[in-house]
């Protein structure tokens, strides 16, 4: 009675279910291909954009460059102004969503500016990497470099963080995010530390082989 509607039932033979199961997992693969690459980028009022307008912020920027290379991507912009790498840690579990892939992490200025000892700033950042490594993301880590006036000490004790956790973590690193935009008048605003449109479109410029590397590669463990 089991098989009343299939008069005909006979069991597969072994190359008709490998052949059915493999049809059953192409539409599968395919639809998770389908899927734009999901980026976040984690970080302060450098990632927030900061007296910029719409459209010109860096992730913005950055989907908008990547996306004219060919990668199908989606960047959300979870930037908070005035974030602290304690800040950071604190809103992880509700500003980086689960299906993120790749995590671009960029704190730890207002730690420098606020003059926070930069083994706090080290462990709050280590405590990030760790949690967000745990849920599954490929973490890029973004440095900074302490201000001159705050002294050689200080800069000897900040500025190497982000290289020692990336080392650490094996994590892909921007050295400077700022590199070719600081203290370079042209590409700032008028308070002399946020980046202007051009300065966010030279920071793409220069970022732009980084990530689309980490997507090349993203794109090889997914295959």
């Amino acid at each position: 009675m089991a098989f009343k509607f299939f008069p005909h039932f006979q069991p597969f033979k072994k190359s008709s279910f490998l052949l059915l199961a493999f049809l059953l997992a192409v539409p599968a693969s395919g639809a998770a291909r389908a899927e734009p690459v999901q980026i976040v980028g984690f970080g302060d009022s450098l990632m927030a954009g900061y007296g910029l307008g719409p459209g010109e912020s860096f992730p913005e920027k950055l989907e908008a460059a990547l996306q004219a290379k060919g990668f199908d991507v989606a960047v959300a912009n979870a930037g908070v102004s005035g974030d602290t790498t304690s800040g950071g840690l604190t809103r992880l579990e509700w500003s980086v969503p689960e299906e993120a892939d790749v995590v671009v992490v960029e704190l730890g200025a207002n730690d420098m500016l606020r003059g926070i000892p930069p083994a706090s700033t080290e462990a709050n950042l280590e405590a990030i990497v760790e949690k967000l490594q745990a849920r599954g993301h490929r973490v890029v880590l973004a440095g900074m470099r302490a201000a001159p006036n705050l002294g050689p000490d200080y800069a000897a004790a900040f500025d190497p963080i982000y290289e020692r956790l990336a080392g650490k973590y094996g994590l892909t690193l921007i050295p400077f995010f700022l590199d070719g935009v600081a203290a370079e008048p042209t590409f700032l605003q008028e308070d002399g530390m946020h980046p202007n449109a051009k300065g966010i479109e030279r920071m793409v410029e220069r970022l732009l082989p980084v990530i689309a590397r980490v997507l090349e590669e993203q794109k090889e463990e997914d295959a």
